[in-house]
């Protein structure tokens, strides 16, 4: 499949919302998941991937009624971005989980490093070949990133901050490459916390997020963003990037970032030239339906700062959290939006 050759391109960060009948939803409203949450699931392991299947369906069609040129599978079997893979790993311990006691005081049980690091066997690749199958769009897969990995997990064997980043390096390569091989027009990493621990990742995320790229002939990108509105309310999140510039020394084409809710001042930009420009422009964290004059707006200011043959347009964030006929609605204004403002530069 062909990536789309128009200005502004639209697409989704990755995660669509999952229907009542799938998920708990209250369940998963309380946390972004480390280590599996089996219970979220409200039918039976004997109909789950059936069910799952219907869903990714839903939401495949919904981004492609709402007019989204590169789609996702919405992430439909997924508990978070980041444990379906994270415990998939050999080396891993899920089921005794360590407990990590955030900067604010959150206790979140992680999965335990107990030995060496190693992907035995692919974990999305039937996503990525239901998605293809199911879409004549262009389809993007997302994967979490190397250093964010790391830093979900408590290290007892590593105990050596690069060597851990480089060995989930590895094996989100790994993965990568059999997604590309099943279709995957576009392969995003998903690489929040590099905000999160700015000194570590200076030393060690770029390396790491190189490593888990190579090979790649697809165009790739790195999201990173402020959190879920859902989890992260918008009056504490920061104006700004404390990890951004140093995302132009790596071999991803694309960086996602997060912009609309935190009225991010777009001048940082500037020092991610020449790269891609994957811009939020959706607020996840307001319920109401954006109009297309305020996207609009959106997408002109960054054109003040990128020019359009380097700006894709996109949600700020994952929008798992957000009832569906939310999505799909802020999802239509986006799509009308870049239509509009494309038409103006034409």
């Amino acid at each position: 499949m062909t990536l789309p050759t128009h200005l502004l391109s639209t697409t989704v960060v990755g995660s669509y919302p999952q229907p009542d009948w799938l998920v708990d939803r209250a369940m998963l409203s309380k946390s972004v998941p480390r280590t599996r949450m089996q219970a979220m699931w409200r039918l039976p392991p004997a109909h789950l991937e059936e069910a799952q299947d219907d869903a990714t369906i839903v939401a495949i069609r919904d981004m492609e009624r709402a007019g989204i040129d590169i789609v996702t599978d919405g992430e439909i079997r997924r508990e978070s971005y980041s444990n379906r893979l994270a415990t998939a790993l050999d080396g891993i311990d899920a089921d005794n989980p360590a407990v990590i006691v955030s900067r604010a005081g959150l206790e979140t049980p992680v999965p335990r490093v107990v030995g060496k690091i190693r992907r035995n066997h692919p974990v999305e690749l039937r996503d990525m070949e239901f998605l293809r199958k199911n879409t004549d769009r262009a389809a993007k897969i997302t994967l979490p990133g190397p250093f964010t990995m790391s830093q979900q997990a408590k290290d007892e064997y590593y105990r050596d901050d690069a060597a851990l980043a480089m060995a989930f390096a590895e094996a989100v390569n790994a993965e990568a490459r059999d997604l590309e091989k099943a279709g995957a027009d576009v392969i995003q990493l998903d690489e929040p916390w590099v905000r999160n621990n700015p000194e570590l990742a200076r030393r060690i995320a770029v390396e790491a997020i190189n490593r888990a790229l190579e090979g790649l002939t697809v165009p790739t990108i790195v999201h990173l963003c402020f959190g879920y509105a859902a989890v992260v309310p918008g009056s504490t999140k920061p104006s700004g990037y404390s990890f951004l510039a140093e995302l132009a020394d790596t071999t991803a084409e694309q960086i996602s970032i997060e912009a609309a809710q935190p009225r991010l001042d777009l001048g940082v930009l500037k020092d991610l030239a020449p790269k891609k420009i994957m811009l939020g422009v959706l607020d996840l964290g307001d319920s109401e339906i954006e109009t297309v004059s305020v996207v609009s707006e959106r997408i002109r200011n960054g054109l003040k700062h990128v020019g359009a043959d380097r700006l894709v347009i996109a949600p700020d964030c994952g929008m798992k959290y957000m009832p569906r006929a939310t999505a799909f609605g802020k999802l239509k204004s986006m799509c009308e939006a870049a239509a509009h403002v494309r038409n103006e530069l034409s």
